[in-house]
């Protein structure tokens, strides 16, 4: 389900973290993921019952570009 929120707040709101970047609804592969993605450090914050939970250390990393083995 695709994150429902007023436009206005998505235009206030931003990462938690340091660089205070800004959020947009989805992720890069799934833009109907219900999750909010900053657009500097790739955190995903998840939005329960139409409230974002913007704490750090319930985040979803970023994913790495390079593949481990």
């Amino acid at each position: 389900m695709a994150v429902q929120l007023d436009p206005r707040l998505l235009e206030i709101l931003a990462c938690p973290s340091d660089d205070h970047a800004p959020l947009h609804p989805g992720t890069p592969t799934d833009p109907d993921a219900n999750v909010l993605t900053c657009t500097s450090c790739g955190r995903q914050f998840r939005v329960e019952d139409g409230i974002p939970v913007l704490l750090l250390d319930e985040a979803i990393e970023a994913q790495k570009e390079s593949a481990e083995e």
